[in-house]
C-alpha cells in the first residue's frame, strides 16, 4: 500500500545495494519481470524494445535478451549511440547479441508488442526531439505497449504528461508504486499495473518512512469499526446532517442515509422549519429536528451524544451556514464540511481555519472538488502554481488544520501531519449529481463511530468507490447508500470480521 516518490524509490534501490545486492542484479530482476509479462502479452509475434540510455533502457535490454533466449523474435531500438552507455545499462546492453536499431520511428515495423523502456519514472523535463517522435510513433502503431516502470513521458511524482506520453496497455513497476501510477492523467496512461518483487527487502521502508499510501483496506483495517455483540445504537454514535431550505433538502437526506448505512447508530437531520414537513415525509429511520438558527443548532449539540456533524450538502451559501459551521466547531464535534459550507467561507477562509485550529481535537474533514478547492485555497494557486494534486492537498491540510479530501477520479486525502492517500477505485459513473453528498455522509458516519478524521475520510472515499462499482452503469446518487450493505459484507469478509 506504500507509494514511493522517485527519490524515495532511489533511496530504496541504494539501500538494497548497500545491503549487498548489486545494482545490476536489481536491473536483471526487473528486466526478467518485464519479460514474463511481455511474453504473455505478445503471443508469438515480433516484440520491439524501445530503450533509453539509463536504467530503464538497461531493463529493456535485459527483457529483450531474456525473451530472445526463449526463442522470441525481438528487436531493440536504442535512443542513443550504444557506445555511450555506461554503468549497469552498459552491462545489460552487453547481454544483447542481436542488432541494435537507431532511434527511427520507421523501425517500428508491424510489432505484436512494444516494450517502452525509454525514460521510466525519473523524467522531470518535457519530451522533445527524437524521443517525442518515437513516443508518437509508438502510440500510433496500434500495437499494445508494455511500459517499464512508468510510461515514458509521465512524471513519476505528479502523474503529469511531460509534453507527450506513452499510452501503455500495461505497466510493470518494481517494489512499490509511485504517485504517477495513481494520479491522473498518469493512471490512464499506465493501463494495468503489476508490481514486481526484484529483491528489495521491505525493511528499507522503515528507514524511508513513506507518508503516501494507496487508499486500500490494509491502510485502515486496524481501525475499521465493526458492531459488537453487546453494543447498542448509542455506542455507534449519532450524526447530525444540516439541511437546506424547502427547495434544497435532497442532498442532506442523501448524506443522512449514507451516514446511517455506513454504521452510525443514529442520524438526525437538522432542518429549517419550512422544510420540516418535506424532510419528515421522506425520512423513516432518520430523525428530523427543527433547526433554523445557529443558536438552535448549538442547543441541539448540547446533547453530547450527538458527536458528529455533516454540514454543506445544499445547506445554502451564506451567514446561516457559516454560523452553523462555527457552532459545530465550537462544540468540539467531529465535522465533515462539504460544498456550501466551504463556499460560505470563500471571502474569509482564515476565519474557518482559525476556528479549526483553535479546537482541542480538530477531527475535521473538508471535502472540496477542484472548483471549491480553488475558491477556498486561492492563495495556494498563486504561491504554488505547479503543485500536483497530491502536493496541493497536503499544503491545504497544513494551512487549514483539517484533513482535506480533494475529490475526483483520483481523490487525494491529506492530513496536517503529512500523511496522504490516493484513491484509485472510483468508477466514472460516480460523476453524477448528489454523489458527493453521499461521500460526505459516509465520512460523517465513520466520524460518528469515532474513527479519526484521516481514516474516516479514507474509508469514506474507498467505500464510495466500491459502492459505485457495485451499482455500475446507470448509477444515480440514491443507489449508493443502498449498495453499502454489499460493500460492507465484502469488506468484512476481506478483513475477517464476523457478522
Amino acid at each position: 500500500m506504500e507509494i514511493l516518490t522517485v527519490s524515495e524509490m532511489t533511496a530504496a534501490d541504494q539501500a538494497a545495494i548497500a545491503g549487498g545486492t548489486p545494482g545490476f542484479a536489481l536491473m536483471r530482476s526487473a528486466g526478467r519481470a518485464v519479460a514474463e509479462v511481455a511474453g504473455a502479452m505478445a503471443g508469438r509475434g515480433r516484440i520491439v524494445v524501445v530503450a533509453g540510455r539509463g536504467t530503464n533502457g538497461g531493463e529493456g535490454f535485459v527483457a529483450g535478451a531474456d525473451l530472445a533466449a526463449r526463442g522470441r523474435e525481438v528487436s531493440v531500438i536504442l535512443l542513443c549511440d550504444r557506445a555511450t552507455l555506461t554503468g549497469d545499462a552498459a552491462l545489460a546492453s552487453a547481454q544483447w547479441t542481436g542488432e541494435v536499431l537507431p532511434c527511427d520511428p520507421a523501425a517500428l515495423v508491424r510489432p505484436n508488442l512494444i516494450i517502452d523502456a525509454l525514460f521510466g519514472a525519473g523524467l522531470n523535463r518535457p519530451v522533445k526531439g527524437d524521443p517525442f517522435a518515437m513516443i508518437a510513433a509508438m502510440n500510433a502503431s496500434g500495437a499494445p505497449i508494455l511500459a517499464v516502470d512508468l510510461p515514458s513521458g509521465i512524471n513519476g511524482d505528479t502523474g503529469e504528461v511531460m509534453g507527450i506520453a506513452v499510452e501503455a496497455s500495461a505497466t510493470v513497476t518494481f517494489f512499490r508504486r509511485k504517485p504517477g501510477h495513481l494520479l491522473l492523467p498518469g493512471r490512464i496512461h499506465c493501463g494495468e499495473v503489476e508490481v514486481a518483487d526484484i529483491g528489495i527487502d521491505a525493511d528499507v521502508l522503515d528507514t524511508i518512512a513513506p507518508k503516501t499510501f494507496e487508499n486500500v483496506p490494509e491502510l485502515w483495517a486496524d481501525i475499521f469499526p465493526s458492531p459488537q455483540a453487546d453494543g447498542h445504537k448509542y455506542a455507534r454514535g449519532h450524526a447530525v446532517v444540516v439541511s437546506g431550505d424547502l427547495t434544497s433538502t435532497g442532498a442532506a437526506r442523501l448524506s443522512a442515509r449514507a451516514a446511517l448505512r455506513a454504521g452510525a447508530g443514529l442520524v438526525t437531520v437538522a432542518s429549517p422549519r419550512d422544510a420540516l414537513a418535506v424532510n419528515a415525509a421522506a425520512l423513516t429511520a432518520v430523525m428530523v429536528r427543527e433547526t433554523d438558527s445557529a443558536r438552535q443548532f448549538a442547543e441541539l449539540l448540547a446533547d453530547k451524544r450527538l458527536n458528529a456533524c455533516v454540514i454543506g450538502p445544499a445547506s445554502g451559501v451564506g451567514e446561516r451556514t457559516r454560523e452553523m459551521v462555527l457552532a459545530a466547531l465550537h462544540a468540539q464535534r467531529s465535522v465533515v464540511l462539504d460544498a456550501d459550507a466551504l463556499t460560505s467561507f470563500t471571502d474569509d477562509p482564515q476565519a474557518l481555519f482559525t476556528a479549526i485550529k483553535n479546537r482541542s481535537d480538530p477531527q475535521v474533514v473538508l471535502t472540496p472538488h477542484d472548483g471549491e478547492f480553488a475558491r477556498l485555497f486561492s492563495a495556494l494557486a498563486s504561491s504554488h502554481p505547479h503543485a500536483s494534486k497530491l502536493e496541493r492537498a497536503r499544503l491545504a491540510a497544513v494551512q487549514s488544520g483539517a484533513v482535506v479530501l480533494l475529490k475526483g477520479a483520483d481523490t487525494v486525502i491529506a492530513a496536517p501531519d503529512g500523511r496522504a492517500a490516493i484513491t484509485a477505485n472510483a468508477p466514472p459513473w460516480l460523476a453524477t449529481a448528489g454523489s458527493g453528498d453521499v461521500l460526505a455522509g459516509i465520512a460523517g458516519g465513520m466520524l460518528a463511530q469515532r474513527v479519526p478524521a484521516f481514516e474516516a475520510a479514507c474509508i469514506g472515499a474507498w467505500m464510495h468507490g466500491e459502492a459505485g462499482q457495485e451499482v455500475g452503469p446507470g448509477l444515480i446518487a440514491e443507489d449508493l447508500p443502498e449498495a453499502l450493505p454489499a460493500v460492507l459484507r465484502n469488506l468484512y469478509d476481506e478483513l475477517g470480521i464476523a457478522y
